[in-house]
């Protein structure tokens, strides 16, 4: 398989490329925005150009949604910017900050979290804080979730707005795999007696990367290092257990480990058609959700592997150059309304679960989760257990890269 480029080198490798080739929008940016009631009024008429994951077309059509409720209560036009890499929307927001473009800049809104927003944040590409401007985030409660003010060990100080939350859950065709392994020894064993029935997306893809955090986090003695940047000199020794781990599961893998699914809707694609028989999502209903559509069988249920799972929420910002600032203001509180976030978390559309909290809200609005549908293959909350928290994101890109040196060609 050809390599793939790391986060750090679409962050930081040819930036003067971008930077030469970059395309500033001609319309005059924002006035500073000193409230909501402001925002309103800034934002009617602006187009909002939201930089966003388009790989999965239940996200799109619910962004679509929302862009037409936008669109009718607020006047503002919600641009889906589909991106295969979140990276390429922080590319070109630090390729205007070296062009010196500090207004009008191509990204208003970016769907975000982990090591690209601490990379936005280190370098001040960020516009805020806009939390204060939020109503919507009365109905957040951060001491039950505190998550919402921390990406990945990094304090968000309201630069960021919570949109979601997330916990890695594994799937399983109960039609074929009843009782599916639950720690590493016995996906081992099993992927040993059932070669080509298991594989995971090739970081860095999202998902592929994640599920090699979790099976760190699950082989090291000791936990505590990630809670900090990451020390070069340590990364060898500390990782050992999972390159350890790696090598006796790959030549089991789909494929013989030679391939590996390009993201986690090729992955779902591959349950579907039987192919393997365990797959994953950062989504505790993406199964469900999947089943309701007809993407997999009514078979599939959903499991998590023994000591917790791997665990964050994911973010909305604003890019310090945004040209409309304003209408991402909107935007963004209009996606942590009750009605949106209920919406995102319906199994039959999206199945992403909420940041809100359930005793915050009036009674009107929780009605539109209390009629929220059961997802078939969706775990209660103790059946999802514990949730393991992000390691700093400087591990990830060190891990990326490492196992793209060892197995991704």
């Amino acid at each position: 398989m050809p390599q793939h480029p790391s986060r750090r080198d679409i962050l930081v490798g040819g930036l003067a490329a971008a930077a030469g080739g970059f395309l500033p929008r001609t319309a005059l940016a924002d006035a500073p925005v000193a409230s909501y009631e402001a925002a309103l009024a800034q934002a009617r008429g602006q187009t909002v150009f939201f930089n966003a994951w388009g790989g999965d077309q239940r996200i799109n059509d619910y962004i679509a949604w929302a862009g037409d409720e936008m669109a009718a209560r607020f006047g503002v036009i919600l641009q889906h910017v589909k991106l295969s890499d979140t990276a390429e929307a922080v590319t070109r927001v630090l390729a205007g900050k070296i062009a010196g473009q500090d207004d009008g800049g191509s990204v208003d809104l970016i769907w975000i979290n982990g090591e690209n927003f601490a990379a936005m944040k280190a370098q001040d590409l960020l516009h805020g804080p806009i939390l204060q401007h939020l109503p919507n985030m009365h109905f957040v409660d951060p001491k039950r979730k505190p998550t919402v003010l921390v990406d990945f060990t990094v304090p968000t100080d309201g630069y960021e707005s919570p949109w979601g939350m997330a916990q890695l859950v594994f799937f399983h065709d109960a039609a074929r795999l009843s009782k599916p392994p639950r720690d590493l020894p016995a996906l081992l064993a099993w992927a040993q007696r059932n070669p080509g029935r298991f594989t995971y997306p090739a970081p860095p893809d999202f998902i592929g990367s994640t599920v090699l955090k979790q099976f760190l986090l699950m082989s090291v003695p000791d936990r505590t290092p990630f809670d900090e940047p990451l020390a070069p000199a340590r990364f060898t020794a500390v990782t050992a257990p999972l390159w350890d781990y790696l090598a006796q599961l790959t030549p089991h893998l789909w494929r013989g480990g030679r391939s590996f699914p390009t993201n986690s809707a090729a992955l779902r694609q591959l349950l579907g058609d039987s192919e393997i028989d365990i797959s994953m999502a950062f989504n505790p209903g993406d199964a469900s959700s999947a089943i309701a559509q007809g993407l997999l069988p009514d078979t599939v249920r959903s499991f998590v592997m023994s000591g917790g799972s791997i665990g964050n929420t994911h973010f909305l910002a604003v890019p310090f150059n945004a040209n409309a600032k304003a209408g991402a203001i909107v935007a963004a509180n209009f996606l942590l309304s009750p009605e949106a976030q209920a919406r995102k978390a319906n199994a039959d559309i999206w199945g992403d679960p909420t940041v809100l909290e359930m005793d915050l809200l009036p009674p009107e609005d929780r009605a539109f989760f209390d009629a929220l549908p059961t997802g078939i293959a969706t775990l209660s909350p103790e059946e999802l257990g514990p949730v393991l928290p992000e390691p700093h994101p400087s591990w990830m890109v060190a891990i990326e890269e490492r196992w793209l040196q060892l197995f991704g060609s």
